[in-house]
């Protein structure tokens, strides 16, 4: 059965300069699994001060570039398959805009919705879906998950079982190792330092090759002048 993990980089808003909003995501066969090893490797390899924290983030300061790459290299050699999506922030619709206020809320409904369907169509009759909690501005969190099963079932074996989870990042190993895929990326489409070298370790376990970006065209589309005969 897939086991897929979720996190996000970025904001919505204005945020350090940042252009870019990313999905990570990686499913496994055995999550069990890949959570005790990420916990070992953290416990052998990190600092003290850092080696029995709850949470160990991509983004973690006291982590030197050395040991960030190598634990993107371990990461890569767990058998993770992974998924990504994102959008240049600039690139948010008018649909997601009411009242010049952001439907946060329902832009990462749809933005998770996209990112699943990328692992669709599966033969699988259980398909389980873990994110990063997160604060859904405008949608209510029995919504999220009834949007997201409603978009999915059809694509899913007839009786096939669908949970959708948000779950507490510093409790699930899985969610950091997310945050690590996610971290990288966002690293990598920000243009920023190890952008390069992160992509190159996790480019062959990347499902598609490359991730789906939402939205590309929108604004170009929107203004497009129509053609003669159109």
């Amino acid at each position: 059965m897939p086991y897929i993990f979720i996190d996000e980089s970025g904001q919505f808003t204005k945020h350090n300069n940042e252009e870019y909003f990313v999905v990570g995501s990686f499913t496994v066969g055995e999550p069990r699994r890949t959570e005790k090893q990420f916990r070992s490797w953290q416990r052998s390899k990190f600092p003290r001060k850092l080696c029995f924290l709850p949470e160990i983030k991509f983004s973690e300061v006291k982590i030197d570039d050395e040991l960030r790459l190598k634990t993107l290299k371990f990461i890569a050699n767990l058998d993770v398959r992974i998924n990504f999506s994102y959008l240049l922030r600039k690139n948010i619709p008018d649909d997601y805009r009411e009242k010049d206020r952001l439907q946060s809320g329902h832009l990462y409904t749809n933005i998770i919705g996209e990112t699943l369907e990328m692992y669709l169509p599966v033969s699988d009759n259980e398909f389980r879906v873990f994110c990063d909690q997160r604060h859904l501005k405008g949608i209510k969190r029995s919504e999220f998950k009834k949007i997201l099963k409603s978009r999915l079932l059809p694509q899913l074996p007839a009786g096939a079982i669908v949970q959708i989870e948000m779950i507490d990042s510093t409790i699930n190993a899985n969610i950091q190792i997310a945050d690590w895929i996610v971290g990288a990326l966002a690293r990598y489409l920000e243009k920023k330092e190890l952008g390069e070298e992160c992509f190159k370790i996790l480019k062959n376990n990347i499902l598609s090759g490359i991730g789906k970006e939402l939205f590309e065209n929108y604004w170009d589309n929107k203004y497009k002048k129509p053609q003669s005969g159109d």
